[in-house]
């Protein structure tokens, strides 16, 4: 057994190639002595993939299969780089690339763009946004702050799926996009952008991998450089990789099959910004000598919490869903999960509130708390909890840590007393480092107790006091290290926005959660039209928000709170419902059977390896009737035989007018499952196998109406 949390930020290097193998499971030990060919590493949450990777990595360099130089591990966020290049150096693998697929792209623009092209590169845009709303000005389309961001994330869509602005309406159609706007006017805003980036010499990030890719492809001198240069790839978070990011790293590796990709089909939550899971999960068709891996063990939560998260994805549907992992907790137990309900939102706050300066008060740090909601906006009513509480907070996903005013002035200083060394007065008769930074940053505002409240003051003393612990981390790792040294590691920090942890509660959206863990975890909002959000209409996309809660639980390693909110505001009425995906695993709700299966997210009683079992006698069902109906043929059933009749009749009728034979309407086995199940509202009736989206579109307000009881004119129909 292995633990993989709480690790130091300066670990101690190995001492020799063996060394680096110490405290691997089975699997992790597999993965990093596995050198030669594909390996796919399938990884569950908390199982310790980075760990595996990064020792992979550090073995080869160790027993002198790979050149450091040679390596290059890419993964998708700046922290998440960092934190792999500090553990390869503490693993004694100094050397090794690891960056992000822009930062790598752009580094091999910038050197082989005088050369392929000539002159400088131009320039990056800095506020994409801005350029967006000034297209779509010229195009004279008024966007208000919303539309403007959204709009500019279909750019981005299009981009990183290759898709250029004329073919722009008819790709987002066949992708299903949810577009803010017309999508002729987007295509229009978009060609527009292109057009001001063109006139003013600039380009931007996804221009960065497009450029990347044509230069490799229509240079095979430069290919081959680079080529030469890495000949071992290592990609991290592979179940989001782009189309895009999927096409460049092919072009680096060439013919060869020297990668190691790692990932969790479960964990998809991007394929708004193009990730797909399909290279992950056809990695083995690709490469068919592949090595496949599977990790499971989880280090990071309690049995309790991991039974939750195994429960939500025993009711999922679809591809991801057939590859899932069944995680087995390595941790001692912990307490149940808890489920509250709250008449409000305030209220639900105030309540959140009142379980956090609990568990600060029982022992728990705030840095190891953290409240997570659907979307950006549900964070104002906690923040305000919080403060009210007296509980330190900080907002992931707002400025950035080295951005900050504090930070700055900090880090200025401790330039200038390393600078000044020995003739600073403030280090006189100090010798440790900490105490030192200490010192120094005492004259910046930083005191050895907290201020009192919360707000401006107490956020400026969480970011000085982050960098004090960074500089006790520090010294402990590296006794003989200097202000000089620590200044040069914050300069590193800030070029890859690797910044220390501030000791407050995190707020943060399940999206920016992603890669992120805490001793408690609040999820909060669950209810029905937040998660799943309300614009989550197809079977992908209502199973891509179930993956974004399963990501939220496997957040929490001991504590884990799932609440909601019956109403918006005191005194509103009590209309609102708890997630469908807690039915069958809060207390007191329902397992969702067939007549409940589009309110409990499509779910479908399955076993580990996805058969579909019938809901009256629990055999598993092969035929694809059976199927259909979720029961057996000779199974008794609970269609509404008046029901099944009325819809027959508008079928025959409906056919007759489409000039289309019955069954291209709906078979009689989806006509029986929807007399069975007798849907009262689109999401319901969507659920149902034989309803895609195309009929619910076409046909799902008569078939609405229909079961509501209501009599059809067929002869408007006709009309139409």
């Amino acid at each position: 057994m292995t633990a993989v949390t709480h690790s130091s930020s300066f670990p101690d290097v190995a001492e020799s190639a063996d060394a680096v193998l110490l405290g691997l499971d089975p699997e992790q030990r597999e993965v990093a002595t596995t050198l030669r060919g594909p390996v796919c590493v399938l990884a569950g949450a908390g199982t310790g993939k980075t760990r595996a990777i990064t020792h992979r990595i550090a073995y080869g360099v160790r027993s002198g299969a790979f050149k450091p130089a040679s390596v290059l591990a890419v993964t998708f966020t700046n922290r998440a780089a960092g934190e792999m290049r500090g553990r390869l150096r503490g693993l004694g693998a100094e050397g090794v690339q690891a960056r992000t697929f822009h930062s790598a792209a752009l580094r091999q623009l910038h050197y082989f763009w005088p050369k392929a092209i000539g002159g400088d590169l131009p320039r990056l845009v800095e506020r994409k946004i801005q350029l967006v709303a000034e297209a779509g000005a010229r195009c004279s389309v008024r966007l208000d702050r919303n539309e403007l961001r959204d709009v500019t994330g279909e750019i981005e869509w299009a981009k990183v799926t290759q898709i250029i602005p004329g073919d722009y309406p008819a790709a987002a159609v066949k992708a299903g996009r949810e577009a803010p706007r017309d999508m002729a006017e987007i295509a229009r805003i978009y060609a527009g952008y292109e057009q001001l980036k063109r006139d003013r010499g600039m380009i931007d990030f996804e221009d960065v991998l497009l450029l990347t890719v044509a230069i490799l492809q229509d240079q095979p001198v430069i290919a081959e450089q680079i080529r030469a240069q890495y000949q071992h790839f290592v990609v991290d978070e592979y179940q989001d990789v782009s189309p895009l990011q999927q096409r460049l790293l092919e072009l680096w590796l060439g013919d060869r099959d020297s990668l190691c990709v790692v990932g969790d089909a479960s964990q998809t939550i991007y394929s708004f910004t193009g990730a797909t899971p399909d290279h992950l999960l056809n990695f083995r068709t690709r490469f068919p000598q592949a090595t496949v891996v599977k990790l499971i063990r989880d280090y990071r939560s309690t049995p309790q919490v991991v039974h939750l998260a195994n429960g939500l994805l025993n009711q999922a549907r679809g591809r991801a869903a057939d590859h899932r992992l069944e995680l087995v907790s390595q941790r001692e137990p912990g307490p149940d999960p808890v489920y509250a309900e709250y008449p409000d939102e305030p209220a639900e706050a105030e309540g959140v509130a009142r379980r956090v300066r609990d568990l600060i008060a029982a022992g728990v740090p705030a840095g190891e708390i953290a409240v997570l909601f659907r979307i950006n906006a549900q964070s104002e009513v906690y923040e305000q909890a919080l403060a009210d509480a007296g509980v330190p907070y900080q907002l992931r996903g707002a400025e950035r840590f080295f951005e900050r005013q504090e930070v700055g002035r900090a880090v200025l200083a401790l330039r200038g007393a390393a600078h000044s060394g020995a003739r600073d007065p403030l280090l006189a008769d100090v010798v440790d480092l900490a105490g030192q930074v200490r010192a120094v940053l005492s004259a910046t505002g930083w005191t050895p107790e907290p201020p009192a409240g919360s707000g401006a003051v107490r956020d400026q003393w969480e970011s000085l006091a982050a960098l004090v612990r960074l500089a006790e981390d520090f010294g402990r790792a590296r006794p003989a290290a200097t202000l000089a040294d620590l200044v040069t590691e914050l300069d590193e920090r800030r070029a890859a926005q690797h910044a220390p942890t501030v000791q407050g509660v995190t707020l943060a959206s399940l999206h920016a959660a992603k890669g992120l863990e805490w001793d408690a975890v609040f999820l909060v909002g669950l209810t029905d039209g937040m998660v799943p959000i309300t614009y989550a209409r197809t079977d992908e996309q209502i199973e891509e928000e179930r993956r974004l809660l399963y990501v939220g639980v496997t957040r929490a390693r001991l504590h884990l709170t799932l609440s909601w909110a019956l109403s918006r505001a005191p005194g509103g009425r009590a209309t609102r419902k708890p997630s469908r995906f807690l039915n069958g695993l809060r207390p007191g709700s329902a397992a969702a059977g067939h007549r409940d299966r589009a309110e409990a997210g499509g779910v479908r009683k399955r076993s580990r390896r996805g058969p579909v079992l019938c809901r009256v006698c629990g055999k598993t069902l092969t035929e694809a009737g059976e199927v259909k109906l979720m029961r057996c043929e000779d199974c008794p059933s609970d269609m509404d035989e008046g029901l099944y009749e009325r819809l027959r009749d508008w079928r025959a009728a409906e056919s007759k007018v489409q000039g289309l034979p019955a069954y291209c309407v709906f078979t009689d086995k989806t006509l029986m499952a929807i007399a069975e199940a007798a849907p009262a509202e689109p999401g319901e009736l969507a659920m149902i196998p034989g309803v895609g989206s195309r009929k619910l579109d076409r046909y799902g307000a008569d078939v609405l109406a229909i079961c509501a009881g209501q009599e059809l004119d067929h002869e408007s129909a006709d009309d139409a």
